[in-house]
């Protein structure tokens, strides 16, 4: 009997090592493992300083809801403003250094803020100010960075190495706020500020340890990466712009959980502050799930695995937003959060990895403007439909507008593959627009 459990121990054993092999396969990669480590200390201790500001913001304030919205659209707005522009910066210009000189702004810029706080010398207007700036840093970080990933890995280990930066996104929007919690409650915030500017070093450091030579960059560089030429080339490209529409709706409408879960939790279930964390950590702990099942992808994801994934996530939205109880709310919440991952990560390997590398920074700051540009935009009307009509028909909204959406892109999509299957065969010497193969 030992010895059959011997031999059944021995068979596992391997094929947990090739699963492991193969969900960490893009660690393997000196690059990308240097990128990765600086990326999940640098992301901890934002998500440690978002929690700092926002106490901060409430303590200035009194409690004023107004205040945080204010802090939030300083830091969205500039996405909306720069991002295009920023796309067109990423494609013209060496990645690498873009990134260490944005986060050595960003580093600065959370220094300045975290002496002011120190010194007992901040103001509500220097938080909206250090907003502003640290957005408009944002806006030129995000593309360029999401972009910078295929150079590091090639195109082959894309999909796995998006997944595993979505998971140690998700893990240090876990770890990050828990520990914020503890270092406010015993030093204040200031110091949590503090340590937020100096994580900032961890990602610069990465990138300068990291070896050009080895990196995966196209033959040339434009002169000239206008923002016009990025969008006709989306317009061009209706295997990318229908996804891309799809990403937009779902963004603006089906990701506003800052919003819905907080009146989720106080206005429905009447629940403490310890409660409302464990329904944040229930999604947080679902899209850590989906990142790391996401990284044995490798290839592009076909249109109807993005479509699907966008209607499921709907689906598990809307029913989370009629739970019939908070035990029922936390495993949906779970749910959702894996809904929500593996269609942010398809729709993004589906776009990334069918555009041309000339194009592919302008490319990233239009998924990045439609993704989390417009979320301003609707967290007005979800706010607006949550305080007529209940929170419950917030994440209502959210999940039926993510399946309404699919559903009318399916559409679409089957009546362009009808149209594709049927148009005449072009003319001789008849041009094709570049950027990879569509589906």
């Amino acid at each position: 009997m030992r010895s059959e459990h011997r031999r059944v121990k021995g068979h596992q054993e391997p094929a947990v090592r090739r699963l492991l092999a193969t969900t960490f396969q893009s660690l393997t990669v000196r690059n990308f493992k240097l990128f990765a480590a600086g990326q999940l200390v640098s992301v901890a201790g934002t998500w440690m300083m978002v929690v700092a500001q926002d106490w901060l913001v409430l303590s200035m304030t009194g409690d004023s809801g107004t205040a945080l919205g204010v802090v939030t659209a300083c830091q969205f707005a500039p996405l909306l403003l720069l991002t295009l522009w920023a796309g067109g910066l990423a494609d013209r210009h060496d990645k690498r250094r873009l990134l260490v000189a944005a986060n050595l702004a960003a580093g600065v810029l959370a220094l300045m803020l975290a002496l002011l706080v120190l010194a007992g010398a901040a103001a509500l207007w220097h938080v909206y100010l250090f907003a502003l700036a640290l957005g408009t840093v944002n806006a030129v970080e995000v593309p360029t960075r999401m972009s910078f990933v295929s150079e590091l890995v090639g195109g082959e280990l894309l999909p796995n190495a998006s997944a595993l930066s979505a998971a140690y996104f998700n893990t240090a929007r876990v770890a990050g706020p828990a520990l914020a919690g503890l270092l406010i409650g015993w030093w204040g915030t200031g110091p949590v500020m503090l340590l937020n500017a100096v994580s900032f070093l961890a990602t610069v450091l990465g990138l300068l340890l990291i070896r050009p030579a080895e990196l995966h960059r196209g033959r040339t560089r434009p002169d000239r990466a206008g923002v016009g030429e990025g969008i006709r080339y989306m317009l061009a490209r209706r295997d990318l712009l229908l996804p891309m529409a799809l990403v937009a709706v779902v963004g603006m409408l089906g990701f506003n959980f800052q919003l819905t879960l907080p009146l989720l939790a106080k206005t429905v279930f009447h629940t403490d502050a310890a409660a409302f964390g464990l329904l944040t950590t229930s999604l947080a702990a679902g899209s850590l799930v989906a990142a790391f099942a996401t990284t044995a992808r490798r290839s592009r994801p076909r249109a109807a695995l993005v479509i699907g994934s966008a209607a499921g996530f709907g689906t598990l939205e809307a029913l989370s937003g009629l739970a019939p109880g908070y035990g029922a709310a936390v495993v949906l919440l779970f749910l959702t959060g894996f809904g929500s991952i593996w269609f942010a990560q398809a729709a993004n390997h589906h776009i990334q990895l069918g555009t041309d590398p000339a194009y592919r920074g302008r490319v990233m700051a239009l998924y990045t403007l439609v993704f989390q540009g417009t979320t301003p935009l609707g967290a007005l009307l979800t706010g607006a439909v949550s305080e007529a009509y209940g929170a419950r028909l917030g994440l209502v909204l959210g999940g039926v507008s993510s399946v309404l959406a699919a559903l009318a892109v399916l559409a679409a999509h089957l009546r362009r593959r009808g149209t594709t299957r049927t148009a005449p065969p072009p003319a001789a010497g008849q041009e094709t627009v570049r950027g990879g193969s569509r589906s």
